[in-house]
């Protein structure tokens, strides 16, 4: 072989190796940017209790807002959903649990729902969603609250229709959350529909004290959240939306490899933008506060996972009684069982099976008994504070009344 056929091909053959070097550094870029979430293979291997997958076109996953303090080394999961993403009707669907639920969790014996994350982490909590209401769940996505913030201010904020009774205790949140963070944030000058930023539409969240409907409606204003953020990415164009994906995946903890995601995501858009639905299960009607101090929530479980049946692969809205819903798919009808369809929670949105006399107080009850999980009883001034850290007393009802 002649020296220059041999440079002929030594060039072709740097030249081929150079352009695969460019593919590989851009795929990899590719991988970093759009998945450089984090991963948590720490599933693989676990016995779920998962029941066998109905529907090939419909995923559930578990979501999981978790509250995780400063030193802490367990989470509380203060919000957990199904999210299901139902290819065959173009949809994506929300279905709260209620996190003070009573269920039975493996090796713990009967606790509040939201207490399986914190003792066992995300296994056990699927684990124990898959149990109590039969779900098929095996993936989860979990966002710490205090990464919300950073992801909607990656929105410029959400639009919110702040409620004339929740301003006060808003802004109260907002206050003692920049104590918590040694910062100062700016409170909302009054109600109405207006642009909260990172740091309010997650106080906006949490409220649910001072008469804003407690627990109830603490669960609809994170669907409000939530919905707001998937109108402001809906009317992003593609390229906001690729830089929009490169801030917020940092921000995200999830058990699904990127493999799994990609085929998700070209499933749920494949027919446009889905359909973004919401309830949450127990419903009205259908339940009974429970406990000294009435710290847990109790239900048919078997009932409530007909109710999540239903919804996820027959499409019947929960506490519909027509047809016109799962018939239909539409969701923009406002009525009160309709999804998403800006029902008031502002007074309490929810009514027990029949009137319970659990909560009255007894004499002969240890008070520090009374306090709800993760909150404490301060023997000195008879004073209570609860899971976020809020003073109160109980009257004579033993309803808690907060200073």
């Amino acid at each position: 072989m002649s020296f220059k056929r041999f440079q002929r091909r030594l060039v072709r053959v740097l030249t081929v190796l150079v352009i695969l070097s460019i593919i590989f550094c851009l795929g990899l870029y590719a991988y970093r940017s759009f998945f450089g979430y984090t991963y948590d293979s720490s599933l693989h291997g676990k016995d779920l209790a998962a029941g066998v997958k109905a529907d090939e076109n419909i995923t559930n996953i578990a979501l999981f807002g978790l509250d995780t303090r400063e030193g802490d080394t367990q989470s509380h999961s203060d919000c957990m959903m199904i999210v299901t993403i139902d290819n065959t009707r173009g949809k994506i669907k929300l279905i709260s649990l209620m996190r003070d639920s009573l269920v039975n969790i493996d090796d713990h014996g009967e606790d509040k729902l939201n207490a399986a994350y914190f003792l066992g982490g995300p296994s056990l909590a699927i684990r124990t969603i898959n149990e109590n209401f039969g779900t098929d769940i095996t993936e989860y996505i979990a966002v710490n609250f205090e990464q919300l913030v950073e992801i909607i201010d990656a929105l410029d904020g959400v639009e919110i229709d702040v409620q004339s009774n929740e301003v006060d205790e808003l802004n109260r949140v907002i206050r003692d959350y920049g104590i918590e963070q040694g910062k100062e944030f700016q409170g909302v000058d009054g109600a109405g529909l207006q642009t909260l930023d990172g740091v309010q539409a997650l106080c906006y969240g949490r409220i649910r004290k001072g008469g804003t409907g407690d627990d109830w409606a603490r669960v609809e204003r994170q669907s409000i959240v939530l919905e707001a953020m998937f109108t402001k990415v809906q009317e992003m164009s593609a390229s906001e939306l690729i830089g929009l994906m490169q801030k917020l995946v940092p921000y995200v903890t999830t058990s699904l490899s990127p493999t799994e995601i990609a085929p998700l995501i070209v499933g749920a858009v494949k027919d446009g933008v889905p359909t973004l639905e919401h309830t949450r299960v127990p419903l009205d009607g259908e339940w009974n506060y429970y406990g000294s101090s009435s710290e847990y929530i109790l239900y048919d479980l078997d009932v409530a996972a007909d109710h999540i049946h239903e919804y996820i692969y027959n499409d019947v809205f929960p506490g519909d009684t027509s047809s016109a819903h799962a018939t239909t798919g539409s969701s923009d009808t406002n009525t009160s069982s309709g999804p998403l369809d800006g029902t008031d929670y502002d007074t309490p949105p929810t009514s027990p099976a029949t009137t319970s006399d659990s909560s009255s107080s007894d004499s002969s009850v240890d008070p520090a008994s009374l306090a709800e999980e993760g909150g404490w009883y301060d023997a000195e001034t008879g004073d209570y504070y609860d899971s976020d850290g809020d003073r109160y007393h109980l009257d004579e009802s033993g309803n808690r009344v907060y200073y």
